[in-house]
C-alpha cells in the first residue's frame, strides 16, 4: 500500500484547513461537536452550508447528488482534518458519510431528490435509531414495531442512546415489520422526519455533555410507506454495510493523534520531563497504537475501494484497534499528568469518559471481537 498522498488529496487537506481555521466557532471542541445548545447546532448548520458552497461537504458524491465523484480517500481527508479539528460539521458527518451513500444506492427517485438535496447542501441534520433498551449490541434483537395499514406504517416502540435526536431533522430508524425464528430477517429501514406526530424525544443525563444522549418513544407514529428505504423485511445487510461505512469513516485516529500532542504541550507546561522514561514509554505506546489503529483504517477504506467483501470485517478490525487505541490515550493522560489529569481544565476529562465511549458506541468491542473471531480467524461460533 502506498501511503503517500497524490497533490489532489494534499490540496484538498490544505483547503479544509484554511476553510476551518476561517470559521469555525471560536473555541470549538470535540464536546461541541455534540450541539448541545442552540449556538452549537447553528453553528454547525452555517459550518457545513459554507463548505457545501465550496464543494467541501461532499466531495466523494457523484455530481447529481451535489459532490465532485472525487476518491474515497478524499473522503478520508475530510474525515481526518474535520474530526481533528473537533468535528465541526456537528452531527452531519452521520449523513454526509453513510446515511447519504445508503440513500443514493437504494433510495427512490424521490427519496434521492429530496434528502441527498438537503445533505449535500448542508441544511439536515440526521439521528440514528438503532439501539433499544434490550437491544443495544445486538441489533438484531430489536423489537421497535412497524405494522402496516394501507399507505403508512404505524410505529411503537423505544429507542434509546440515539445521539442527535432533540436537533435531528430525520430519524434513519431500524424497525421490525415482520415476527420470524430469524431475527436477522423481517426488518425494514424508515427514513422519518422527526416532526411527525407521537414522537417523544427525553435527554439522557451523562458524564459527559448534556443534550447529547436520548431516548426516542415512537407511540403510534404514522410513517408514509413511501418513507422506507430499500425492500420491506430486508433491512439487515443493508445495516451490516451501514455500521462498515461508520466504523470506518469517522477517522478517530486523527483526533486521538493530535489530543496526544495536546498532552506533550499540557504536560510542559507544567514541568513534567518528557525525557522521563517512564513518559516517554507511556507516549509512545499511545502514538504505536494511533498509528496501528490508522492504518488498520487505510487497509479497510482500500477493502471499500477495491469491492471487497471483506470491507465490513476489516471495518470490526478497524473499530476494535479504535476502542484500545482510545483507552490507550486515556491511561497515558493519566500515567504523565496523575489525578490533575480528571480536572475538567485538562483535555484528560474528556478523554477518559471518550475512552468508555468509543468501546460502546458504533458496536461494542466485545461484538467487534466476535465479527474478528468468526469471520477473519474463522473461529467456531460457540
Amino acid at each position: 500500500m502506498d501511503f503517500e498522498w497524490s497533490d489532489e488529496e494534499n490540496e484538498l487537506r490544505s483547503r479544509l484547513r484554511a476553510y476551518i481555521e476561517s470559521h469555525i466557532l471560536p473555541g470549538w471542541s470535540s464536546i461541541d461537536r455534540d450541539v448541545h445548545n442552540r449556538e452549537t447546532i447553528d453553528a454547525s448548520l452555517d459550518f457545513c452550508r459554507g463548505l457545501a458552497r465550496l464543494g467541501l461537504l461532499t466531495p466523494t458524491w457523484p455530481v447529481e447528488y451535489g459532490g465532485s465523484a472525487a476518491s474515497r480517500w478524499a473522503q478520508i481527508v475530510t474525515s481526518e482534518e474535520l474530526r481533528g479539528a473537533g468535528e465541526p460539521r456537528g452531527p452531519q458527518y452521520t449523513n454526509v458519510n453513510w446515511i447519504g451513500p445508503a440513500i443514493m444506492e437504494l433510495g427512490t427517485k424521490e427519496q434521492k431528490e429530496k434528502l441527498l438535496k438537503a445533505i449535500s447542501a448542508g441544511e439536515a441534520i440526521w439521528c440514528q435509531g438503532f439501539s433499544e433498551p434490550d437491544a443495544g449490541s445486538d441489533l438484531s434483537a430489536l423489537r421497535t414495531f412497524a405494522q402496516r395499514d394501507g399507505d403508512e406504517y404505524v410505529v411503537n416502540g423505544q429507542k434509546t442512546w440515539t445521539s442527535y435526536a432533540s436537533a435531528a431533522h430525520y430519524c434513519f430508524l431500524l424497525v421490525r415489520t415482520q415476527r420470524v425464528d430469524n431475527p436477522r430477517e423481517g426488518i425494514s429501514i424508515l427514513l422519518v422526519p422527526m416532526d411527525l406526530d407521537g414522537i417523544e424525544v427525553r435527554d439522557i443525563p451523562t458524564l459527559a455533555i448534556e443534550h447529547m444522549l436520548h431516548e426516542v418513544f415512537f407511540h403510534d407514529v404514522r410513517v408514509p410507506v413511501s418513507c422506507r428505504l430499500g425492500d420491506e423485511n430486508e433491512g439487515w445487510q443493508i445495516i451490516r454495510t451501514l455500521l462498515a461505512n461508520e466504523r470506518t469513516q469517522t477517522s478517530l485516529h486523527e483526533e486521538i493523534e493530535r489530543s496526544l500532542d495536546e498532552l506533550a504541550r499540557e504536560a510542559a507546561n507544567v514541568g513534567v520531563d518528557l525525557n522521563d522514561p517512564l513518559v516517554a514509554e507511556t507516549l509512545g505506546r499511545a502514538a504505536a497504537a494511533a498509528w496501528s489503529s490508522r492504518i488498520l483504517n487505510y487497509v479497510a477504506v482500500q477493502a471499500l475501494a477495491d469491492g471487497s467483501d471483506q470491507y465490513s470485517n476489516l471495518a470490526s478490525l478497524y473499530k476494535a484497534s479504535a476502542a484500545q487505541m482510545s483507552a490507550e490515550t486515556a491511561k497515558a493522560y493519566l500515567t504523565v499528568l496523575g489525578a490533575s489529569a480528571l480536572l475538567t481544565t485538562s483535555a484528560g476529562d474528556y478523554r477518559m469518559i471518550s475512552a468508555i465511549e468509543n468501546g460502546i458506541g458504533g458496536g461494542s468491542t466485545e461484538m467487534q471481537l466476535n465479527n474478528i473471531a468468526w469471520y477473519i480467524l474463522n473461529l467456531p461460533k460457540r
